[in-house]
């Protein structure tokens, strides 16, 4: 009779192991997942100053716009776009991409502003691009400036 009562004298079973490791690892998670949050909603100059996350995005920039100004041009080759539309649409996805690396609102900038300032590289580009969409005489080629365009921002410092 006295060894049926031994199990109630002894106390509570111990906790398994793995469920520390458990608490551990929802905690890094939830850790990462708050720093995740904190790192994705800064402003764009403030990642930019990071030294790894700045530079990942940047190269992601770059070939999202490199991407997106590619598929503008192999719509022109194809005859999908008539110059003037592909000239835009190449214009306006190098000037987003102006923005985005450099934070500088090219979206809204006049050509001689730009070649004034820190977008100075771009300017020739976008000069020809602006012939191209509003002048119907030009002799200038939308599938090669679009190539030009896609080089610039593969090599956007």
């Amino acid at each position: 009779m006295p060894d049926d009562l031994l199990p109630f004298v002894i106390g509570p079973t111990p906790y398994p192991s793995w469920w520390l490791w458990l608490a551990v690892l929802l905690s890094v998670l939830l850790i990462g997942w708050y720093a995740a949050v904190l790192v994705l909603t800064m402003p764009g100059r403030r990642i930019r100053a990071l030294p790894i996350i700045g530079a990942t995005r940047r190269e992601l920039i770059k070939r999202r716009f490199a991407r997106a100004v590619r598929a503008v041009g192999d719509r022109y080759r194809a005859g999908e776009l008539a110059p003037a539309p592909a000239a835009a649409a190449v214009s306006a996805e190098l000037r987003a991409f102006l923005h985005q690396a450099t934070g500088a609102r090219a979206q809204y900038m006049q050509v001689d502003a730009i070649a004034a300032g820190e977008l100075r590289s771009a300017a020739p580009i976008l000069a020809e691009l602006i012939d191209v969409q509003f002048n119907a005489d030009s002799t200038l080629d939308a599938g090669a400036i679009s190539e030009s365009a896609e080089e610039l921002i593969r090599t956007w410092s």
